[in-house]
């Protein structure tokens, strides 16, 4: 039993979590019976949308409150028409988005400096909470799909999170909220001018940019409309006072990194007029993004494969402690059931259809669902699961998992599973069968981690 004393610690330490979780897990007492399994306990389905223009949207699922998870993201969606922009802003909560189709530039400041970066389809990419951002599709022709998780345990809890718009949107600008003689020094221009630029039609967050929508009323089409010199002019007038206030102020560290700046935001935006040399020096320093489907997989063979990104392959992760895994499974096909020991799964389908089941502690059926593209599930640290693809098309999803450590899934069936490494005597006596009868059963199963579906989900 000497070398198989770890694994049967760390089942016990599995077995002692669930029970725990279990006893935190307001349902009522199934241990007298088979549970009916609840076709949406694990779904994520209360969907808020909280942006909407005709140049795009952005709508969030909300996780589940409750014990049963450790800790709480929530899923949002966001989508923009091609040549628009998602206007200047900072949040109260961290985000980590996917690109899952088009290409897009974002920016934000890092360190009091403009981090700049353009990503293209399975880039992720961090913005911390309280860090000032934009977000533009850079495609002429094609809308942009990304896919992010919001952190809200940085928020305000004043509801799912808090946008607050630098340069306009809906609401109005933070600094629309000062009183004009406040912003007529803070600038150095006349109220009259401040009023043209304060003054505008209410085009909401995400609006049309380029020549295409010349004709816009959007402040920022009419600024990019601006000669060279007009541009210019402008910008120092907005960025005059900031400069001062900046030299004069002296900010811990942690603040630093999450102090917005008109300066950096809006030559981001709007070119490079003020400092040529700009470009060479805030590349340096940007943040780098980190795409998906350039790594190789962790795992493949002929049903599928996964591939998983954690702290020590993208280091901003760590600071969230998130992190993110795609799983493609080939039609009538399935991901053996395992445990997640260090860390609670959201999924994302965004391809195909499949099914999932869910297993409480207990070795009741919790969930078992059909997902078809657009679901959204999640499954609590420690719970038993496995997804199954459908017959005739493949089951692809993406997701983010509560930690930004390896998360080294535990595989209770197949040919690296955790029972086969733990066959022996005491496994087979634990079952009630004799050690060959253990050996027979475990040694059937030749491949491991995604393995062929007896019975493949049907096709919705």
């Amino acid at each position: 039993m000497g070398n198989k004393a770890p694994l049967l610690i760390m089942l016990l330490i599995l077995c002692h979590g669930v029970s725990m979780t279990m006893g935190m897990w307001e349902v009522e007492d199934r241990e007298n019976g088979p549970s009916t399994p609840n076709k949406k306990l694990f779904l994520l389905q209360n969907s808020k949308l909280v942006v909407k223009t005709d140049a795009g949207e952005m709508r969030v699922l909300k996780s589940h409150g409750g014990r049963i998870s450790e800790r709480r993201l929530h899923v949002g969606f966001i989508t923009m028409e091609p040549s628009s922009l998602f206007v200047p802003q900072y949040l109260d909560s961290t985000l980590i988005i996917f690109v899952l189709t088009g290409e897009a530039k974002v920016g934000f400041v890092n360190e009091d400096e403009l981090a700049e970066r353009d990503l293209k389809k399975g880039d992720v990419y961090q913005i911390p909470a309280g860090s000032a951002f934009y977000l533009l599709n850079t495609g002429e022709a094609q809308k942009l799909h990304i896919i992010c998780s919001i952190d809200p345990s940085e928020s305000l809890r004043i509801g799912i999170f808090q946008s607050f718009y630098i340069g306009g949107g809906a609401p109005l600008s933070v600094l629309s909220g000062f009183e004009p003689r406040i912003l007529e020094s803070a600038f150095n221009v006349s109220g009259s001018k401040l009023m043209k630029f304060f003054t505008r039609k209410n085009e909401g967050p995400i609006v049309h940019v380029g020549r295409s929508h010349a004709s816009s009323s959007s402040i920022w089409t009419k600024f990019l409309q601006l000669k060279e010199d007009e541009k210019l002019n402008h910008m120092k007038k907005m960025m005059q006072d900031q400069d001062q206030e900046q030299e004069e102020e002296e900010e811990d560290e942690v603040m630093q990194k999450t102090r917005w700046s008109w300066r950096k935001l809006l030559e981001s935006v709007f070119g490079n007029e003020i400092k040529n040399n700009k470009c060479d020096k805030v590349t340096h320093k940007s943040p780098h993004s980190c795409n998906l489907y350039d790594r190789k997989p962790d795992f493949q063979n002929s049903y599928g494969w996964s591939v998983a990104l954690d702290g020590s392959d993208y280091s901003p992760l760590k600071s969230s402690g998130i992190g993110i895994y795609h799983v493609n499974l080939k039609p009538g096909s399935m991901m053996t059931p395992h445990v997640n020991p260090r860390a609670t799964e959201y999924g994302i389908v965004i391809r195909g259809s499949g099914r999932i089941q869910i297993v409480f502690p207990n070795g009741t059926n919790a969930m078992d669902t059909h997902i078809k593209q657009g679901d959204v599930f999640f499954v609590p640290r420690y719970f038993a699961f496995c997804q199954i693809a459908s017959s005739n098309e493949p089951l692809d999803f993406f997701g983010f998992t509560t930690s930004a450590q390896k998360n080294k899934p535990q595989f209770l069936v197949g040919a690296t599973s955790l029972m086969k490494s733990m066959m022996g005597p005491e496994l087979a006596a634990a079952f009630g069968v004799s050690e060959d009868a253990m050996q027979n059963i475990l040694n059937a199963q030749q491949e491991s981690v995604i393995v062929p579906a007896p019975r493949a989900a049907p096709a919705l």
